[in-house]
């Protein structure tokens, strides 16, 4: 995997972050969540073309995962259940206080920003959309998922307007597309506005899809 070479390695309170600072003012933030056993250098492929007023931020997930790498959710004592809403709701807080932190220390406007998330780290981005919808811009969801319980904030319509990019391969055996369809109707009767990329590839996104995403963050 190539890291691009503008970025750093951080220690920040707790936690372990991959940064790009913005090239260009006024800064926007992106946020990128890695997927399960990955780490803070596993989504930067994603955003190799985005724009320079992007100021990124790759968290490493908070838990270890077995048998390596690292997880959004606590250990389940041995079982590998279906991921629940509450399952990420403590990652969920914890990535707004680093969020507000962060950008505190470095003067940058985090009201709202933009996020990123692959598989795991997409549940984890649709779970942070439904808990702070006024703090996110736009999101892009990855071979992902809504994970179970999270009905009751749908039915609130808290992300009225909101673009959502989907991308999902109809050969995925990891999360199937069924998920992904699911997902999207569900973000739409959450008030979102859903753009879906869809095409015959695995657990990973596709060269259309990339373009696909990197014109919706341009």
């Amino acid at each position: 995997m190539r890291i691009p070479s503008d970025t750093d390695v951080i220690t920040f309170h707790d936690w372990t972050l991959r940064v790009r600072p913005a090239s260009r003012v006024p800064a926007r933030l992106l946020l990128l969540l890695h997927g399960w056993t990955g780490d803070e250098n596993s989504m930067w492929i994603f955003t190799r073309n985005f724009p320079p007023d992007y100021w990124v931020i790759a968290p490493r997930a908070p838990h270890t995962a077995d048998p390596s790498g690292y997880s959004w959710r606590a250990p389940q004592g041995g079982q590998r259940g279906w991921p629940t809403f509450e399952d990420f709701r403590p990652s969920a807080d914890s990535l707004i206080a680093l969020i507000d932190d962060y950008a505190a220390r470095q003067n940058l406007d985090a009201g709202q920003f933009d996020v990123i998330g692959f598989s795991q780290g997409a549940a984890l981005t649709n779970v942070l959309a439904l808990l702070y919808p006024e703090r996110i811009r736009r999101a892009g969801v990855l071979s992902g998922f809504i994970p179970i319980g999270s009905e009751s904030l749908i039915e609130k319509h808290g992300l009225s307007g909101k673009p959502f990019f989907v991308a999902h391969g109809t050969l995925d055996e990891m999360v199937r597309i069924e998920y992904a369809r699911q997902s999207v109707a569900l973000l739409e009767r959450a008030g979102a506005r859903v753009t879906f990329c869809e095409d015959e590839i695995g657990h990973k996104l596709s060269a259309n899809g990339l373009r696909a995403l990197e014109e919706f963050f341009a």
